[in-house]
């Protein structure tokens, strides 16, 4: 037995004396990683013609760059539209497809002006929608409907029951489709306000047919997330009885296998999802109980688990990786700042801002761990695009060279298992245009064009990278009660429709 006990422990002590330099190289390797610098080439992507791209018409998170490397989206023309859909510059707009340099105007169905893409999945097919040129009599406008784009062909998923309206918002690798589409139901509430006087039904599209979802037991529903499993996530009343704000109480839901299921609620009367992975783990936020305030919330296997703050009143979740990694922002202590944050095996951790600002939000992440958003001053201000990778905090807009003049704003911001970050940027005088940075690695490294850490000329005087700040770092008291309101309203994004669009 001694003898047993003996080689055992020789064994686990031979073991472990081989086991450090292992431990050793591997955090050395580590370390170098952190302090290799980054490269990204910069590309700005072009119009078609008109001053601006849009990457986010309906206010629903998209997914509009692939791990292929494939940007899709909406930019204007040079013709004007009569109907003014693309407020406020009322610019006849098209869906793109951005690959390998290349920008395709992807076009309309026959006789449509407007059109748009909203997300694009890993096969390169794109979801939006387009109009048709048919006036819609409920809103007087050319109505809209839902298509998918297969390499330069236009299918239209159409409607339900005779509705004049659809819009597809997500597609997953199978080429199944969800989104929002019309029946003829006449609906005082409308929940998504899209589509006003008729229900608002979420849909899932496959094999060419369209069907409508149901709902959670109120008259509307939109689906928001398909992923390759055929699960959908969204949005539902569950009930036709208004609340203190007027409308019934929308609840996020998790659908499968011809089941919706609510998701519940933690307290509040408004909760929506932000993010659904492929191991069926939805991510969003919702209101507590007396709608005040709000939470980020996982939900997984049947559970709802209320994910905290930093220490404040306030947060949201802004997407999921296949890991479970989440991303958001919360307000720190006595909410003095709202800080990026990433969520992992129960624990929160606050990712910090830019030197230089004192809030941030994350807004993606890759399967890496690399994640995107935005720094910006809690008083107001502009947003500044930002990348958290290995414990580093990196200024986005050092790698835009000064002659571009394009300030990178991380709003719509989104990163793939590449290391490619795509999103929108804007121009002096306030034209919004989209960028992608590449990476200067493999292939792509000695690409003409890389740029390293601070070699912009305004970033090196104003805006250099450089170690985290912390949110105890911070600017105390600087983000006022006032401010917060209008964070809340702008980052929780609340669907309340078009301006163009007034309900009857």
């Amino acid at each position: 037995m001694k003898s047993r006990k003996l080689i055992l422990v020789t064994a686990m002590t031979l073991f472990t004396a081989l086991a450090i330099p292992v431990r050793l190289a591997a955090q050395e390797q580590n370390q170098q990683e952190r302090a290799k610098p980054h490269r990204y080439t910069f590309v700005e992507v072009v119009t078609l013609g008109g001053p601006n791209f849009s990457s986010n018409f309906t206010g629903a998170p998209n997914t509009l760059l692939n791990n292929r490397g494939t940007l899709a989206g909406g930019a204007d023309t040079i013709e004007t539209d009569p109907f003014c859909l693309n407020n406020p510059d009322c610019f006849v707009m098209h869906a793109f497809r951005w690959r390998d340099g290349v920008v395709t105007d992807l076009g309309t169905l026959p006789g449509g002006a407007n059109s748009q893409a909203f997300w694009v999945n890993g096969r390169g097919l794109i979801a939006g929608m387009s109009q048709n040129g048919v006036i819609d009599p409920l809103l007087g406008i050319q109505a809209l409907k839902a298509v998918v784009w297969d390499d330069g062909d236009i299918v239209n998923l159409g409607t339900l029951e005779g509705g004049y309206e659809s819009l597809a918002q997500s597609i997953n690798d199978r080429g199944q489709v969800t989104g929002i589409a019309l029946n003829t139901v006449p609906d005082p509430f409308a929940c998504c306000a899209f589509f006003p006087n008729t229900q608002n039904r979420a849909f899932l599209w496959k094999d060419g047919e369209m069907q409508d979802l149901g709902t959670l037991g109120g008259p509307d529903a939109q689906g928001k997330f398909i992923n390759d499993r055929g699960q959908i996530a969204g949005i539902s009343y569950v009930s036709f009885e208004p609340t203190s704000s007027g409308e019934p109480q929308i609840d996020p839901f998790l659908w499968e296998d011809g089941v919706m299921m609510d998701l519940g609620s933690l307290g509040g009367t408004f909760g929506e999802p932000e993010g659904l992975n492929n191991r069926g783990q939805v991510v969003g936020d919702m209101n507590l109980a007396g709608d005040v305030t709000g939470h980020p919330f996982l939900w997984q296997r049947g559970s709802l688990l209320d994910l905290g703050t930093l220490g404040g009143t306030f947060g949201l979740a802004r997407a999921v990786n296949d890991s479970g990694e989440i991303v958001g922002s919360a307000t720190n202590q006595n909410d003095q700042a709202m800080l990026a944050f990433v969520w992992q095996k129960g624990v929160m951790t606050d990712l910090g801002t830019l030197k230089g600002y004192d809030c941030s939000i994350g807004q993606n992440i890759n399967s890496r761990g690399q994640i995107v958003g935005a720094s910006f001053s809690c008083a107001g201000g502009a947003f500044n695009a930002t990348l958290w990778d290995n414990g580093s905090v990196i200024d986005l807009n050092s790698f835009v060279p000064p002659t571009a003049n394009l300030h990178l704003i991380g709003d719509d911001i989104y990163i793939n298992d590449r290391g490619e970050i795509a999103g929108t940027g804007a121009l002096p005088n306030g034209d919004i245009r989209a960028f992608v940075l590449i990476p200067c690695e493999g292939k792509h490294a000695d690409d003409e064009g890389c740029r390293d850490e601070g070699e912009s000329i305004v970033a090196e005087t104003q805006r250099t990278s450089g170690p985290i700040t912390r949110s105890a770092d911070a600017t105390q008291g600087r983000l006022k009660p006032e401010t917060l309101a209008v964070l809340r309203t702008q980052l929780a994004r609340r669907y309340r429709g078009f301006a163009a669009w007034p309900k009857e």
